[in-house]
């Protein structure tokens, strides 16, 4: 029996051990014990639950509550005969659903993604014969063999590593290749740091290695990846949360008030059948159906707006999402930093030197004290560019104006100071061939080459500070080699450790003139002459600071989750200015806290390092359970579970893999964290706009409710005639139409708050009924009512028949929403403050609103169905002058308050 993976460590193992623990042996299984292992346990492939079918996912759309009375008004309505808007609401239903089903089917293919990046082939030991097979085919205890290139089949315990550096940015967020070695470890190791351990999705970069299969499948790293992300359950966004149950208050509360009305109405004298069609048409308007095709229409907008600032929606509702989120929790490699690693300081003739420039760029300076540094003055400098260039098997490559390296990252780093300096690799090279090389190892922890130059043979050698200085006798100071003192050796060590504390990865030059008879032996490795560090760093984004600070003002807290070292994270999180007074913690510390102990201090943790998907995911969750919105970013495949999770998932479209895009509801196509900050700009300026929209429209069905209500239930009490009713059934559903239309399309366009991003995020479960919005929505409702009651009373009394006051009242019932909808761009600022025309579409809706009443109210072939009158100059003029006085009521209102609250924004809160 194989002894459970989760009972024992491997990785504590000898390699004998390990095999033992597997019941394999050094040379592989049989054939047969392979073909039994594999029925036993199941092919290598990441396993699948049952997909949701197509059709169901399509037909869960119409389980919303909104659109079940969507579809009931479209059943109505055609019973009724009003074919046309019984088509307009289906069509309106099927546009929401045809998105909603759409994206939720996209969602469902990050598994496929995942399962891409496992590798085709193996090359494993069976029956004492190297062969290949499928890596599906692979089972624990097999012996499989890595060469450089090779991505690595399934989980491994390392028997064998010869110079063997592996690729696991994807699995563990690491920017430089890991070293691998087949000793043993001690203790407990975070995934990141098992360094006799290769993983399933991996790749190998150089060297080589045999291992032993010790997981497969689902039990692999990347299996429990898998795993976590197909267990994720998906919750809801505020603006879906918001919109359904204000759908049903509203649906329910409308319903009921329009029947009861119609009831009313019976009991006052009105024929059955007429107060039914009145009815259902006083539903009809009074239910917002457009609500969701205006909601996705903004939406939608929103996302052609985002994708010009370099920022992909996958998902609809996470633009609206975007704009209460109150942590952005972001992985480092590649997406703080630039995922390139680059030279920041250099140790050469006793002067600590800085090197401008980021990245592969091959441009930048070399500064002392502030100064720029000659290169011709500085001989140790120069020495020490020349020889990290030589011993590097890293290029540097230009493709399409951008550069690149092809090979290692350190080395990389480099190769590009040396370019800085115009020191070019290539020319370099050709002008000092290598002869020999003693390969890197993880037992010597160096690299050295030999050259033939001009003047005779010379060895270069790079690696481990202690290690490359313990080999030198000599310094090269001043230009001349002298002799390395003991106090040299402690200042040097002195100023690598330094480097080291600010979290540079440092490396030690050194070279030694060869007679030209020698080789590359270890001989040419003692007695070398020091020349100095290499302090290098993987840089933060230049943009990223700032959008930090961004980040702050509009009251949301930046957090780095890695993969990378606690030193290391700290100090590009303090540079970045993310890591101001709170925590940071390792995986290690996060395994020792309790689930209560961890939700005390989740909200001071600014750091979180050495972390593996599960940590990322318990991040999010722990925030989540706080009342936080939170944004995840990322680019590995380690980061996924935790982008599904997250309320924002946001995906690196450049180095982001097939699995984390998938998972993602937000691709970023330039990779630039500064990008989360425009679509968070963009999400919440979304929001306000649907919320303008939606103070529009309840505020005029309000109006139409009290204004029918009022005539009905207190008619007599205000000397209007018995039985009368201001408005007939197409003439309601036909205010319906003009106002949720294009004018209230238009407000979804308003142009955005310049302050939008000094304001805090909306709390996730707050309402979008807010006090101010209340009170808005009660005082614009009366006056709607009361002025075209008042104006329906007014044409009475007027002697005017009961066809010229209907008249009259829908003229000005539509008048005075048009004036309500330019108050709606604003309830706290005066709209010239805003300006009058800055929402041109606004202007351009209701001019064509004017036109189409003018045509129902004139042309006769229209006054016949809608019972319309041809309103006289006077008319207009008094319908005008009522209808305006809900725009004066409102700037009275605007100044009153910002006399009360001075500084407020302009957005509707």
């Amino acid at each position: 029996m194989l002894k459970e993976a989760t009972s024992i460590n491997r990785y504590n193992l000898e390699p004998e051990e390990v095999i033992a623990s597997l019941n394999s042996s050094p040379n592989g299984l049989s054939q047969q014990e392979a073909q039994r292992r594999l029925a036993q346990l199941g092919p290598n492939e990441l396993l699948e639950k049952k997909k949701i079918s197509p059709w169901a996912i399509f037909l869960e759309q119409f389980k919303s509550f909104l659109i079940i009375i969507l579809l009931v008004a479209v059943a109505l309505s055609a019973i009724l005969g009003e074919a046309v808007d019984a088509i307009v609401i289906f069509v309106i239903i099927l546009f929401a659903c045809g998105l909603g089903f759409l994206q939720e089917y996209k969602a469902e293919r990050a598994m496929e993604a995942l399962k891409k990046m496992a590798a085709p082939l193996a090359s494993v030991l069976r029956d004492d014969e190297v062969t290949e097979v499928p890596a599906r085919e692979l089972v624990p205890g097999d012996v499989i063999f890595l060469r450089t290139g090779d991505r690595v089949p399934a989980d491994a315990r390392l028997l064998e590593a010869v110079n063997l550096k592996t690729d696991e940015a994807s699995l563990t967020g690491e920017s430089v290749p890991a070293e691998k070695t087949g000793d043993p470890l001690e203790g407990e190791v975070n995934v990141s740091d098992r360094r006799n351990m290769v993983f399933m999705g991996t790749a190998a970069v150089y060297g080589r290695g045999t291992a032993i299969v010790t997981a497969t499948g689902m039990a692999t790293e990347f299996g429990k990846i898998a795993a976590m992300l197909q267990e994720v359950n998906v919750e809801k966004t505020p603006l879906q949360i918001n919109l359904d149950r204000m759908g049903k208050y509203i649906t329910v509360g409308a319903l009921s008030l329009c029947f009861a009305l119609a009831g009313i109405g019976v009991l006052r004298g009105h024929e059955i059948l007429e107060m039914f069609i009145w009815g259902v048409a006083f539903a009809v308007a009074a239910v917002p159906e457009a609500l969701p095709a205006v909601v996705t229409i903004s939406l939608a907008l929103g996302v052609r707006r985002m994708v010009k600032r370099h920022a992909l929606i996958r998902k609809l509702p996470a633009v609206e999402t975007l704009g209460c989120t109150t942590f952005i929790c972001s992985d480092k490699t590649g997406t703080l930093t630039q995922d390139q690693m680059t030279v920041r300081r250099i140790y050469a003739g006793g002067r600590l030197i800085d090197v401008s420039g980021v990245g592969y760029e091959p441009g930048g300076e070399f500064h002392y004290n502030g100064k720029a540094i000659e290169l011709e003055q500085n001989i140790a400098l120069k020495q020490l560019l020349v020889a990290g260039a030589c011993c590097s098997d890293t290029s540097l490559v230009s493709t399409d104006g951008i550069w690149g390296i092809k090979g290692d990252p350190t080395e990389g780093a480099l190769v590009v100071a040396a370019a800085k300096a115009s020191l070019w690799q290539k020319e370099l090279c050709a002008l000092y061939p290598r002869i020999g090389e003693i390969p890197f190892s993880s037992e010597t922890k160096r690299m050295t080459t030999v050259h033939q130059t001009p003047e005779g043979r010379i060895a270069y050698s790079k690696g481990a500070p202690e290690v490359i200085l313990s080999s030198c006798s000599h310094i090269l100071r001043n230009g001349r080699e002298t002799e390395l003192t003991g106090e040299d050796r402690n200042n040097i060590l002195s100023v690598a450790q330094e480097m080291a504390d600010d979290a540079l990865r440092v490396l030690g030059v050194v070279y030694k003139r060869l007679p030209d008879t020698a080789g590359a032996t270890e001989a040419v490795e003692q007695e070398m002459v020091f020349i100095g560090l290499v302090g290098m760093i993987d840089p933060p984004r230049n943009e990223v600071k700032e959008a930090v600070k961004v980040c702050d003002q509009a009251g949301i807290k930046s957090v780095m989750i890695t993969g990378d070292h606690k030193l290391t994270a700290v100090a590009i999180a303090k540079e970045l200015g993310i890591l101001k007074e709170g925590m940071a913690v390792t995986g290690v510390e996060l395994d020792n806290m309790s689930d209560e102990e961890f939700g005390t201090l989740v909200e001071k943790i600014e750091v979180y390092a050495r972390v593996s998907p599960a940590h990322k995911l318990r991040v999010i969750e722990a925030l989540t359970k706080k009342g936080h919105v939170a944004a995840m970013t990322g680019d590995g495949v380690n980061d996924a579970p935790a982008l599904k999770k997250a309320d924002i998932g946001v995906a690196m479209g450049i180095a982001g893999t097939d699995v984390t895009k998938e998972a993602a509801d937000i691709i970023l196509t330039d990779d630039n964290f500064a990008s989360i900050v425009a679509a968070v700009e963009e999400g919440r300026g979304i929001f306000v706009n649907i919320k303008k929209y939606l103070v529009f429209l309840l505020s005029c069905n309000l109006g139409e409710i009290l204004l029918m209500a009022t005539a009905i239930l207190f008619g007599p009490l205000l000397g209007l005639p018995a039985g009368v009713i201001p408005l007939i059934a197409v003439q309601i559903l036909y205010v319906n139409l003009a106002t949720d239309g294009l004018p209230a399309i238009a407000l979804t366009v308003d142009p955005p708050d310049p302050h939008v991003m000094k304001q805090k995020p909306r709390p996730r479960h707050q309402t979008i009924f807010t006090a101010p919005v209340l009170r808005y929505l009660a005082g614009a409702g009366i006056w709607t009512a009361f002025v075209s009651l008042g104006a329906f009373w007014w044409a009475l009394k007027s002697g005017k028949d009961l066809s010229e006051a209907q008249t009259i009242c829908f003229v000005a019932l539509i008048l005075t929403q048009f004036f309500n909808a330019f108050n709606c761009r604003s309830l706290e600022h005066s709209l010239f403050k805003i300006g009058v025309a800055a929402n041109k579409w606004l202007l351009v809706a209701v001019a064509w609103e004017c036109i189409m009443l003018a045509l129902v109210v004139y042309l006769p072939f229209l006054q016949g169905p809608f019972r319309t009158y041809a309103l006289s100059l006077s008319d207009w003029v008094i319908t005008i002058l009522l209808a305006s006085t809900i725009f004066i009521a409102a700037e009275i209102y605007k100044l009153i308050g910002s006399f009360l609250k001075p500084g407020r924004s302009a957005s509707i809160q």
